[in-house]
């Protein structure tokens, strides 16, 4: 479906976490202590960027997360506000210190090493009103973190017909059981179903499992999609790399800013979308952080 009233509205659902990003000349040695060139603080995530994302490029995200009322959660909330992003923040009682994320960027090629506890703790029960959250989205996102809530949200948004996108960034616990609930599922190169060891067993997998428009993201290679009666590649624009981190974040957030608004899917829209998107995650990986992507426009 296309977004029927100004800006399109998006759903997001899944992991959120405080990120503390330093800008490193190398990646340190055992023991070895390191002085950054930069360094970002910023809230995180892949549901949570996606949102931010989708929310920079016009449009207006909801984001279904667990953060809670430590003081470190409060940071994370004020700044996905200032984003645009409105959060329904589903352990907002507990006083948990949030999922933090140590993330080291290496300056002279954009790599990233990240350490973090994820969704690890919380499950969540989905909220009262959750079906009014469906019905008023033009798409629905998932990261496949607290998988769940996930499920009900995934279920809901395919019985009021909102298209629904999954962000397979890694092979999860109940993944499984998300995908026939799925209509779009872009995954990166980590994406390891059971059985599949290259991109073409991964997309065959995600047929499979009822998924019907399907890619696979390759760092700065194409992306390689397939549909239901066709596929091919799609180009991803070169740049200098200052971080990838959250590169596949902004693509997952700029491509439902893209299908929200566009009509029912066509191999020629999925590549149109897919293309856009690409080239909206590039730009991203010139910035470091994609704070830094956002305040450039």
């Amino acid at each position: 479906m296309s977004a029927t009233r100004g800006r399109p509205q998006g759903l997001f659902v899944g992991l959120c976490t405080l990120d503390v990003i330093q800008l490193v000349d190398h990646a340190p040695a055992s023991n070895e202590k390191l002085t950054a060139r930069e360094q970002v603080v910023a809230a995180g995530g892949p549901a949570a960027n996606a949102a931010a994302a989708f929310s920079h490029l016009g449009g207006t995200a909801r984001l279904l997360t667990a953060i809670g009322s430590h003081p470190l959660g409060l940071g994370i909330k004020e700044d996905l506000g200032g984003l645009g992003v409105a959060v329904s923040d589903l352990a907002a009682e507990s006083a948990e210190p949030p999922a933090v994320s140590s993330v080291l960027v290496t300056a002279s090629s954009g790599d990233r090493a990240v350490a973090s506890t994820n969704a690890k703790g919380h499950r969540l029960t989905p909220p009262d009103d959750l079906d009014v959250l469906v019905a008023a989205c033009d798409i629905a996102e998932f990261d496949g973190h607290h998988m769940d809530l996930a499920l009900t949200a995934a279920r809901l948004a395919r019985t009021a017909g909102r298209p629904t996108v999954f962000d397979g960034g890694s092979w999860k616990d109940g993944t499984q059981n998300l995908l026939p609930f799925i209509d779009v599922a872009v995954c990166s190169a980590d994406f390891r179903p059971p059985g599949a060891s290259t991109p073409t067993d991964t997309l065959r997998f995600l047929r499979e499992h009822g998924v019907v428009w399907s890619a696979v993201s390759r760092g700065g290679r194409s992306i390689m999609w397939a549909g239901p009666h066709s596929g091919g590649t799609v180009d991803v624009p070169a740049v200098r790399v200052a971080d990838t981190l959250g590169a596949g974040d902004v693509l997952h957030g700029a491509l439902a800013h893209h299908l929200a608004v566009q009509g029912p899917l066509t191999s020629e829209g999925f590549v149109q979308a897919l293309r856009g998107a690409a080239a909206v995650a590039s730009r991203a990986c010139a910035s470091f952080g994609t704070r830094a992507w956002m305040q450039g426009g």
